[in-house]
């Protein structure tokens, strides 16, 4: 058992693996009040990792997506500018007669909401997945240099 809660339904290692660290939980068994197990199970992968960087050309996402194919995410623009990536890495199946010594990875869903820049090109946002990064681009406005216009001075 774990002094981390398990987000896994529960499935822990056997106390007789030797390379196990989990330890004794006293508060294994303790209802917890109005917490859905969903809400539980989906936790640990509910915050997909993103780094958004800015280009003079672009705002650059890049979302850690391992094991989900592309048809598992979806990336959405809103109204008012907000860029909605989201997904569900699915449950993997249990057979009766396996027996699991570990269960690390998460499973559920993943949302991540961003207000864009208003110097941004909405018609032209492009999105890619490889190697399990969704990289999503979102192109810039040419910045418009102010027109600077000479001045003769009489006299």
């Amino acid at each position: 058992m774990s002094l981390i809660p398990s987000f896994f339904g529960g499935r822990r290692s056997n106390i007789f693996d030797p390379l196990s660290l989990d330890i004794f939980d006293p508060f294994d068994n303790l209802p917890i009040a109005n917490v859905p197990s969903s809400a539980r199970e989906t936790s640990a992968f509910a915050n997909a990792r993103i780094d958004w960087k800015e280009t003079p050309q672009a705002h650059i996402f890049k979302v850690d997506v391992p094991g989900i194919k592309k048809e598992e995410v979806k990336v959405e623009v809103e109204e008012g500018r907000v860029l909605q990536i989201s997904g569900e890495r699915s449950k993997e199946q249990e057979e009766k007669n396996d027996q699991w010594h570990r269960m690390e990875r998460s499973s559920g869903k993943f949302l991540r909401r961003f207000r864009l820049p208003e110097n941004v090109k909405m018609g032209e946002i492009k999105a890619a997945m490889e190697n399990g990064v969704l990289t999503v681009t979102v192109p810039k406005e040419e910045e418009k240099k102010p027109e600077v216009k000479a001045i003769d001075i009489s006299g």
